[in-house]
């Protein structure tokens, strides 16, 4: 074997042993290292030079990124994840030909959906699934996202909270803790501007919880403005507190007859 090819994959060996421990600093330094080593191999993306040992090689920094991605994803740092991602996915489309398929392609796709949803950029999550093969739509990963958006879009938020019980992969209970807060972050700002207080059990329905408990924790550390008093939430604050924005009419009306001036003189 290649002595580079040799010395990749000793270090790859105490990368994943380290993942394992769940030793965090020394994953990102071995990382480090380990990307700087990919650049050496001319098989790689973007050249794809045929080399002897090309198949090993694109095999193994395929493995790398997965396994790069997965580290993001534990660490819950989403911009490294979007890096990696990134770096990853020509080896899913421009080498799909020239190596096996990974058996963590769809779930690794399908967590990059979630990332997508969680982000609320739900244009690019359309524009993922359209480069998607017929097979791979059909995959559960890639299913439980699409039904997440879909679920997402109609408002069924019961549907997109009781979704983290049924995960697919154990790397997508992060993005779906992260959507629970999203979807629970909707429905409190649509509430207080809605309401002028409610009942704690209808909070606590409203916001999809099972506890008076975790309601008030809830409430304690993302809505302190919000009051507690008599079993009743109060929004009266938060609505005091809420800059209130003057709609600048005369220099709208201005505005307007200045348009219709100039239409007059186009036509």
């Amino acid at each position: 074997m290649d002595p580079k090819l040799t010395e990749v994959s000793q270090q790859f060996g105490r990368f994943k042993a380290a993942l394992v421990r769940n030793d965090f600093s020394t994953c990102t330094s071995l990382l480090s290292q380990l990307k700087v080593l990919l650049t050496e191999f001319e098989s790689l993306p973007p050249l794809f030079e045929e080399t002897p040992s090309a198949v090993h090689e694109l095999t193994l920094a395929r493995d790398i990124y997965e396994h790069a991605v997965i580290l993001s994803v534990k660490m819950e740092d989403q911009d490294a994840f979007e890096r990696d991602f990134f770096q990853l996915k020509p080896y899913y489309t421009d080498a799909g030909g020239r190596i096996p398929p990974s058996p963590q392609e769809y779930p690794i796709l399908g967590l990059n959906l979630l990332r997508l949803l969680v982000q609320n950029r739900i244009a690019e999550f359309h524009t993922e699934l359209e480069l998607l093969s017929s097979a791979a739509l059909e995959n559960p990963c890639i299913k439980h996202a699409v039904e997440l958006e879909q679920s997402f879009m109609e408002g069924a938020y019961n549907r997109v909270l009781s979704a983290r019980q049924t995960v697919p992969h154990e790397t997508y209970v992060y993005f779906m803790d992260l959507l629970a807060k999203t979807v629970r972050d909707e429905i409190a700002g649509c509430s207080e501007k809605a309401y002028d207080y409610l009942s704690i059990s209808d909070a606590r329905q409203m916001l999809l919880y099972s506890s008076d408990q975790e309601l008030a924790e809830y409430i304690k550390e993302e809505h302190p403005e919000w009051e507690i008093k008599s079993g009743f939430v109060y929004f009266q604050k938060a609505k005091e507190s809420a800059p209130s924005k003057e709609i600048p009419s005369l220099q709208l009306i201005n505005q307007t007859l200045s348009y219709a001036r100039e239409l007059e003189r186009i036509v």
